[in-house]
């Protein structure tokens, strides 16, 4: 098994793997190991590296990218989740405009209303019957 003695190959595959397994599982974690064995297929192949320092380059790229880059990653793959307001939005436009109440509202705690074909949580200062 010639392949096998090539390092710069054995390190690319693993990488091609890694992102494989990454399509097939959510998450988001293993295109960052992907990602680390790539920078040692590189490595490898413009310096030589011992295996040692391989295996540590590997684990250190892949972790400190997991790290840094997951949660900003996450946001541009997953997009926008439904039921989440997003916090740059202005809501003023939706100020003064009329909903039909679902559920009593009572002072002090939270209703239902209706608004836009969506039920909303709602507060008020007076008491609103359903």
């Amino acid at each position: 098994m010639d392949i096998l003695r090539n390092p710069v190959l054995v390190w690319f595959v693993v990488g091609l793997v890694m992102f494989l397994i990454e399509m097939a599982t959510p998450g988001l974690v293993m295109l960052f190991f992907g990602i680390g064995a790539w920078v040692v297929a590189v490595l490898v192949l413009t310096a030589g590296i011992s295996l040692n320092a391989q295996l540590g380059i590997f684990l250190a790229v892949s972790v400190l990218s997991l790290v840094f880059f997951r949660k900003a990653l996450t946001k541009v793959f997953h997009g926008h989740k439904t039921g989440e307001q997003d916090p740059g939005k202005d809501l003023n436009e939706f100020e003064g405009k009329r909903a039909v109440v679902a559920e009593r509202i009572v002072p002090g705690s939270v209703g239902k209303v209706e608004f836009k074909g969506s039920t909303w949580s709602a507060q008020a200062d007076e008491d609103i019957p359903a």
